[in-house]
């Protein structure tokens, strides 16, 4: 049996494979090794679903935010081999599972537009080149924290149309001392502010809105998808709930810059099962 995770900092995506062909799925809280440790991960590992079993599952492979390094590969896989000991662990990042999942083995640029950002010049069978991903402090361009912190400086410094800090005040019942608060004090600041794409999304057909995304989509793509070489000769690819609930605004972005928008996915899981249940 092989078990394949698609691990964001928010929520993971978990795919059973039966040797039959058959596919279970369920859903856990998200891991990134760059935000909790092992001890925080294995406790949340520890369901019904994943436990009951241990003893028939024979290959894992866990893609997840944060697992780029090699360092952040061992934790992960220890920590699945602490549940799995008899399965063979492999752990990439979530950069090769967009890429997977959309491009399967065609060339592509594979991106990610979710909690956070990345992006990753794929040909067919390897990422041959990817940009820095620094995180939400220092990137993350186009995704939901990035955007959400936009909104919520534009609603500290009252750089907001007034019609659209109304509905902020009475839709979401803000305040600098609770966003401060969030940002600061609380685990998880960029689900926080992540957390923000609804209210933006829902009042999408205003313009303060709507450029809240279109300007954070140009800058992904000036800062990722124009770096690569021949990038408007390619397919450009995304997975993540930002890029699939604002794929009007992402694919104007991209037709404004001659930019190829291709296959844009919620999650890249389904993808990644049909590409994993080659090897059945």
């Amino acid at each position: 049996m092989i078990l394949i995770a698609d691990s964001g900092s928010s929520k993971t995506d978990w795919r059973f494979i039966h040797e039959s062909g058959e596919v279970d799925q369920f859903r856990t809280v998200g891991f990134n090794p760059y935000y909790q440790d092992a001890d925080d991960m294995l406790k949340g590992l520890q369901v019904p679903d994943i436990l009951n079993l241990r003893e028939l599952v024979g290959e894992v492979y866990f893609y997840g935010a944060g697992c780029t390094s090699d360092k952040n590969k061992q934790t992960v896989r220890q920590t699945i081999n602490s549940i799995y000991p008899n399965a063979k662990v492999t752990v990439d990042h979530d950069l090769m599972a967009s890429a997977r999942a959309t491009c399967g083995h065609q060339a592509g640029i594979a991106c990610i537009l979710g909690t956070g950002s990345n992006s990753g010049d794929y040909n067919g069978s390897k990422i041959i080149s990817s940009r820095p991903s620094p995180g939400y402090l220092l990137g993350d361009e186009g995704g939901g924290a990035y955007i959400g912190k936009q909104f919520l400086q534009d609603f500290i410094y009252d750089d907001m149309p007034a019609h659209i800090r109304d509905l902020a005040l009475e839709e979401l019942k803000l305040s600098i001392f609770d966003i401060q608060e969030n940002v600061y004090q609380r685990p998880f600041p960029n689900r926080y502010m992540a957390s923000f794409c609804k209210f933006i999304a829902d009042h999408k057909f205003d313009p303060y809105c709507y450029g809240l995304f279109y300007n954070g989509f140009l800058d992904f793509f000036k800062r990722h998808v124009m770096r690569y070489e021949g990038f408007q000769k390619k397919p450009v690819n995304f997975v993540g709930s930002i890029a699939y609930y604002n794929g009007d605004v992402l694919r104007k972005v991209g037709q404004d810059n001659d930019i190829h928008v291709h296959v844009i996915l919620e999650t890249p899981i389904a993808g990644l099962t049909l590409y994993h249940q080659e090897k059945i």
